[in-house]
């Protein structure tokens, strides 16, 4: 794949709802379904590139260790992602193929009892198989939290292939874990996608009014993969945009800034139809710049929140060192009215002390240590936009690599 950042691309349509309208039962591990009867994802793959899809997803969408687990077939990584890959390089011609990747379901600490380590490993897991299957790019998508997709992308990362993230978000423009579509962008596109935007989320209209929001500030392509409205109560797995009347919505979702769109849950080929024909007659206009950050403009993030500081007005706490609980100490830095908690490290160790506390800090953080290898500790286990302390006894390039390996700004 040569273009990480086309002017315009199509993906397909949703899978698992054309699956049942095919007669897949409920209940059942879809990839194990889709591998026992082949010809039936072949064909709903074929009608979407015959509809004009540039990009198919590989149902690999749940093909990790701990989904595949549910079902008994933990071991089968590794064979499943090889072989639904297979499939659709079968049908996919001249067309790329994506490998999918889906949110696992675990919490991970302090809210539940995965490691940050764990989830990486998993995510690497199946990435290295569908690296070796021979995919066109990554696609992250219905992610439902910040610390999910970046452990993804960490593990996506080592392929030097494009990889693409989508969230799925509420009414309310949030995700499950209450992250912004705005602070998702700046903290993955800064980690090194190619691609960011949204998928599923109530249909078109939502996601048209995210990307206006988001499409400003971002340096990456916007994606939207909206689904068709609602499921209808009464057809099961047909939802209420039919393939004319979710065509009229996408116009919004590309004046926003997309420039990537697909279908999600309900989208039929047809749907991608109507797609192709507005791909090809719409005309991208200069309103769909880039955002070019000011040079006094900083952009830092929590798990949750984003914070826009000038580079030359920041008030930094005093150090905070990290022990088991930190509650009090970052809660009121807060009342202090701080811009940015410093956190000093000594050891890795202290790195997950405050991996551990960070959701009770409410305000950006920069990290200062003497050891490289805790330094970079913090920044991987961190579900933000960090900054780096520049006086941290450390080579300036040194520290460089890290901020751009981390998405860090060094300050």
């Amino acid at each position: 794949m040569d273009n990480d950042n086309p002017r315009s691309m199509l993906l397909d349509g949703a899978t698992g709802t054309n699956l049942y309208l095919k007669g897949m039962p409920q209940g059942v591990c879809i990839e194990a379904w889709i591998l026992d009867h082949p010809e039936v994802i072949k064909e709903i793959q074929a009608e979407f590139i015959k509809a004009g899809s540039d990009i198919i997803y590989a149902p690999t969408f749940s093909a990790n260790r701990e989904n595949l687990g549910l079902y008994g077939y933990a071991d089968k990584v590794s064979e499943f992602n090889h072989r639904l890959v297979a499939l659709s390089k079968e049908v996919a011609n001249d067309k790329l193929v994506a490998g999918n990747m889906s949110p696992t379901g675990l919490l991970v600490e302090p809210f539940g009892e995965t490691s940050f380590d764990e989830l990486v490993s998993i995510y690497s897991q199946q990435a290295q198989a569908l690296n070796t299957a021979g995919v066109d790019l990554f696609v992250i998508e219905t992610m439902i939290s910040l610390t999910e997709a970046r452990a993804a992308v960490l593990a996506c990362k080592q392929y030097n292939k494009p990889i693409y993230v989508t969230i799925t978000v509420n009414e309310r423009g949030k995700t499950l874990s209450g992250a912004s579509a705005f602070t998702c962008l700046v903290v993955l596109q800064e980690l090194g996608i190619s691609a960011f935007g949204l998928n599923c989320s109530f249909g078109p209209k939502i996601i048209a009014e995210q990307l206006k929001e988001i499409a400003p500030f971002a340096k990456v392509s916007l994606i939207a993969k909206p689904n068709a409205g609602l499921p209808n109560p009464l057809l099961d797995n047909i939802y209420e945009l039919s393939p004319m009347v979710m065509g009229e919505l996408m116009p919004e979702v590309l004046d926003a800034g997309a420039t990537i769109i697909g279908g999600c849950c309900g989208t039929t080929p047809e749907h991608i139809s109507e797609m192709r024909k507005l791909l090809d007659r719409y005309t991208y206009t200069e309103d769909n710049t880039p955002y070019h950050e000011q040079s006094n403009d900083m952009l830092l993030a929590n798990e949750t929140e984003i914070f826009a500081l000038d580079n030359d007005r920041i008030e930094f706490s005093e150090p905070i060192y990290c022990e088991f609980d930190m509650a009090d100490a970052l809660l009121s830095c807060e009342e202090e009215s701080y811009d940015v908690i410093q956190i000093y490290l000594e050891t890795i160790d202290e790195a997950l002390q405050f991996s551990l506390n960070a959701h009770f800090s409410k305000l950006p953080v920069c990290f200062h240590s003497s050891s490289i290898a805790t330094l970079e500790r913090a920044l991987y286990l961190y579900s933000g936009r960090a900054m780096i302390d520049c006086q941290c006894p450390i080579e300036r390039e040194e520290l460089n690599k890290l901020a751009q390996k981390y998405g860090a700004i060094v300050y």
